[in-house]
């Protein structure tokens, strides 16, 4: 009997350390932040993705009420990719109520970001660094006042402000091209979570949409 005692009181503080966020995401009526320079606040959807740990507010994220794209029509077709989309390209704001760790376990500050789309490149100490290429670099609003695309080499000097010039502060995107994705947080397993949502996307004269899934908790494993 103390022997099955002692193993309960080891076990019990294993599971409690283990225990899960309680993360939930939901689109919402949000005001756009006025931190955002107009060209940026006036494409933004009022319509955001709100994630919340328990009751309170983890981020909220505001999408382009239209993201754009760069696809044929058979591309379109077939069902578009993060790939469509042009790197440096506005894709949306977030706002952190209270200080965020990026998968890279870099500190972001309580704020406002804008979000542009960026491809991590497969060469040097970026090989293998996380499970997917696909990211939106965060920029601070007070730095970042055009909607038009970024040049890469620029939106990534912009976006290492956040973190005074040491990397790009980055949100890990994942796949969801599922026809059915909904909004709701997902396991990505080793901790890391993803908040998926269908947003609509125009390339050219042709509209459609496409499915996102953006990191809202956990780190890249070493």
């Amino acid at each position: 009997m103390r022997l099955l005692l002692l193993l309960l009181a080891l076990v019990a503080p294993a599971q409690l350390g283990a225990a899960e966020p309680k993360l939930t995401a939901k689109l919402e009526k949000a005001e756009v932040p006025d931190a955002l320079a107009e060209p940026v606040r006036k494409l933004l959807d009022e319509q955001a993705l709100v994630v919340r740990d328990g009751d309170a507010e983890l981020m909220t994220v505001w999408f382009r009420t239209e993201i754009p794209a760069k696809a044929t029509e058979e591309q379109v077709k077939n069902g578009l990719t993060y790939r469509e989309i042009p790197e440096g390209a506005l894709v949306g704001a977030v706002r952190f109520p209270a200080k965020f760790t990026d998968f890279r376990k870099q500190e972001i500050a309580a704020g406002v970001y804008t979000l542009r789309f960026a491809v991590q490149p497969d060469i040097g100490d970026h090989t293998g660094t996380a499970p997917h290429p696909e990211f939106c670099l965060m920029c601070q609003a007070k730095e970042d006042k055009s909607a038009e695309p970024i040049e890469k080499k620029k939106l990534i000097e912009v976006s290492s402000l956040v973190n005074e010039g040491r990397h790009p502060a980055v949100l890990l995107m994942w796949p969801n091209n599922g026809r059915d994705a909904g909004v709701k947080v997902v396991s990505k397993g080793d901790g890391v979570y993803a908040a998926t949502v269908k947003r609509p996307v125009v390339a050219g004269d042709q509209k459609t949409t496409l499915g996102f899934a953006v990191t809202v908790a956990g780190v890249r494993k070493e």
